[in-house]
């Protein structure tokens, strides 16, 4: 309906009437693309726009209408044309709007380069003010899809990260709920179809759902990206140790750090002795828009040197690659018996580390200030299985969801542990005064 509406309608606004409404002005020379994902067809939404202007009352209204199945020239000038990867990819049009459906199945080399032709073409008509709609099933976790890559940039938006004031992401997204629970979950199924519940079988649904895996109930079902069987940490556990409790200053603290120059994120994360409350101090993060970004390593070391003189750190494990001569620095600076090195991709001491993260949090032994950020690269997180146990790694090797946040918060935790262990905590001592 949109392609059709875009391609006729009076979609523009050309000013505003007397009474303070809005006047619309059909688009000069509408081009409108519809992209397909496979070459053999025309794609569900061009399937439905022929079907609708040849047979429905449109036809009638707008007489001159072209229709055929590889395009729909329209009267006066403009065209609805689908597309699929080969043919969009070479074609430099200038599109008014432009449909990519399915894009949770942009993962091949083809299809990326159709959505970056398209996307780069919809720049080029500024008086048309053209405009892109992506539609979606959940992605799968780790394919790197274009609707993967959207998710993170509304995600960074939401987290103030990156400016992007055309977005609008509409996303329904269902609550943490336990499979188990058919009440609950016929609920989330309700919350999650929206105006359409009315015409689904959701009491069917609930039952053919428990015989499924569980990964693809939440995925296909319930709109959930996180629920993969590699995941590091669940969100629902994850979730349940968020508190409202913040750190002061003069908090006895341990600190991880884990840092990259360029690629990936660099992070600075704290971890209360007291409670083992884990807090994100500084990160940067690499927003993926220029192959000239790397992080500002003053204002990292700034940070460190302000968490120092705000809090009573005891312990920091600083994972020094890329950082060797900081990291050194620091140590002369604020202690060798206050910053040790701790090499990430050393897999039994990390193993080590990991383990205690994670049964700190499915223990509630630790607990977070529920950081945007922090909690994004901490269900970014995925496992490798080696002899040690389990370490941490990115769902691929060049993913931009990055978990340098979360390795610096398992660094924090296991530097707690190592503080208290030497005994390093101090307790308040309170004194007894007689009159």
């Amino acid at each position: 309906m949109l392609v059709c509406v875009e391609a006729l309608g009076p979609v523009r606004c050309d000013g505003f009437d007397a009474n303070g409404q809005p006047v619309g002005r059909p688009v000069v020379y509408p081009f409108v693309r519809c992209l397909a994902t496979e070459e053999s067809q025309a794609g569900n939404t061009y399937d439905n726009v022929h079907y609708m202007l040849s047979e429905g009352a449109v036809y009638d209204a707008y007489p001159g209408l072209d229709i055929n199945l590889a395009k729909v020239n329209i009267p006066g000038g403009g065209e609805i044309v689908p597309s699929s990867a080969s043919s969009a990819s070479k074609d430099g049009g200038k599109e008014t709007f432009g449909v990519f459906d399915e894009t949770h199945l942009y993962v091949t080399r083809e299809l990326r380069e159709m959505h970056r032709t398209v996307s780069r073409n919809l720049l080029k008509r500024k008086i048309a003010e053209p405009w892109s709609l992506e539609t979606s099933t959940m992605y799968a976790p780790g394919e790197d899809s274009i609707a993967e890559a959207m998710h993170l940039d509304y995600l960074k938006v939401a987290e103030g990260l990156l400016e992007h004031p055309g977005l609008l992401f509409d996303h329904r997204e269902a609550p943490p709920v336990s499979l188990k629970n058919k009440a609950e979950l016929r609920k989330a199924l309700r919350y999650v179809y929206g105006p359409a519940a009315e015409w689904m079988d959701l009491d069917r649904m609930v039952i053919e759902l428990q015989t499924m895996q569980e990964h693809e109930v939440r995925r296909y079902f319930l709109n959930q990206p996180t629920a993969t069987v590699d995941q590091a940490i669940e969100k629902e556990a994850w979730d349940a140790i968020e508190t409202d409790e913040r750190p002061s200053p003069g908090d006895q603290i341990a600190i991880g750090f884990d840092g990259s120059i360029r690629y990936d994120s660099t992070a600075i994360v704290g971890c209360r002795l007291t409670d083992g409350l884990v807090f994100p101090i500084a990160i940067w993060e690499n927003p993926h828009t220029s192959e000239d970004w790397e992080v500002d390593v003053l204002a990292v070391d700034a940070a460190m040197a302000k968490a120092m003189t705000e809090y009573r750190v005891e312990w920091v494990y600083a994972d020094p690659a890329y950082w060797q001569d900081i990291v050194g620095r620091w140590a002369v600076e604020f202690g060798d018996r206050t910053v040790y090195e701790f090499w990430t991709h050393r897999d039994t001491p990390m193993a080590q580390a990991v383990e205690r993260f994670r049964t700190g949090i499915q223990t509630s032994q630790i607990k977070h200030v529920g950081d945007k950020t922090l909690t994004r690269h901490v269900l970014n997180a995925r496992t490798r299985e080696v002899r040690a146990g389990v370490v941490l790694r990115k769902d691929t090797k060049k993913s931009k969801k990055h978990i340098d946040a979360c390795m610096s918060a398992v660094l924090a935790v296991e530097a707690r542990a190592d503080a208290i262990a030497d005994g390093r905590l101090r307790k308040r001592r309170y004194r007894a005064i007689s009159y």
